[in-house]
């Protein structure tokens, strides 16, 4: 990164879930959350537009500028714009605002979105930006010809705005590694540190250790980690990768739980610090709407893990002979 980042703690808070993500979260407990988030000492905040609609940059707006802008990093999302026009929605952010959304990857729509997204964080500069979701998973086949989009338009109005320090850093934020492998390749664009959501996790890391993790340290970049519980599922939830649980996650996750047991390991803490482990990882960021959660999540970095946990869930083929894991 042309400017070295650091993180607290390595944790950040992401923001999803208070974008009312799979359910409508009282406004009450939305601040505690946040609020909880600083008390605790998390001094890094990730949101996104996409989040119910501007809402979850608008509930960050309504505490972080009480505290000094300087003692904080913030990073939010392009690629869709907040319209004032009105519909129904179903999907993750059913229960977010109504507004409709219009995805737009052009230098216009780049610096609008920015511009858009300072007003509702009551802020007047971002930290980080990533080109939010330009990935075959939200876009399927169109992703290809967006990607081209961003590259002509996104990628070049952020590397002018990090070369003119007015960002910090710029990078992608999707869910799927292929596009962070294109990007951090091409000669006309220098993203320098991009959000990975869901696929470096205890879960889910094999993709990522065959090209992107390299690329990242070869490029000199970095990365944040999101979802590291892949929307829950390792801890339970009913959701992976922000669909469905299928049959055979669930299967997978009780093979992680029987291995634990044996061990005596809580599975968050597991989770947090394989995904921190990574000299290419620079933070991760959980979602939460619970305020009790911040402080968990801060004491699974620190927890004790016995290397016999690391070594049977190599054996048993549930974690990748190549990852770097905690400790090492």
């Amino acid at each position: 990164m042309r400017n070295e980042l650091t993180i607290k703690n390595k944790l950040g808070l992401g923001t999803a879930p208070l974008g009312n993500m799979f359910r409508e979260v009282p406004e009450d407990e939305a601040m505690q959350t946040i609020q909880s988030a600083w008390d605790e000492g998390i001094r890094y905040f990730d949101t996104a537009p996409f989040y119910g609609a501007g809402l979850a940059e608008m509930r960050l707006g309504e505490i972080l500028p009480s505290y000094n802008r300087d003692e904080y990093l913030l990073s939010s999302k392009v690629g869709r714009i907040v319209l004032d026009e009105q519909e129904e929605k179903e999907g993750l952010f059913e229960f977010g605002r109504k507004n409709k959304i219009l995805t737009d990857y052009t230098e216009d729509g780049t610096l609008r979105s920015i511009e858009d997204s300072l007003k509702r964080l009551k802020t007047d500069r971002l930290d980080m930006v990533y080109v939010h979701d330009i990935s075959p998973d939200f876009l399927g086949d169109e992703w290809v010809t967006k990607f081209d989009e961003a590259r002509k338009g996104a990628f070049k109005v952020l590397d002018r705005l990090r070369d003119e320090g007015i960002i910090k850093a710029w990078g992608l934020g999707v869910n799927t590694t292929t596009p962070i492998e294109v990007a951090l390749e091409l000669e006309e664009a220098h993203p320098d540190l991009s959000l990975s959501a869901t696929q470096y996790t205890l879960l889910q890391h094999e993709r990522a250790l065959e090209r992107m993790m390299p690329l990242a340290q070869e490029k000199g970049g970095g990365l944040v980690i999101g979802s590291a519980f892949n929307s829950g599922a390792l801890l339970g939830g009913d959701h992976f990768d922000y669909k469905e649980i299928t049959p055979d996650i669930k299967k997978r996750v009780e093979r992680f739980n029987d291995v634990a047991q044996n061990h005596g390991v809580n599975l968050k803490d597991a989770a947090l610090q394989f995904s921190t482990a990574h000299p290419a990882v620079k933070a991760v960021v959980t979602g939460s709407t619970r305020p009790d959660r911040i402080k968990e999540d801060l004491q699974a970095l620190q927890a004790t893990i016995p290397a016999a946990f690391w070594e049977e869930l190599i054996e048993k083929g549930l974690v990748s002979s190549k990852a770097i894991l905690p400790g090492k």
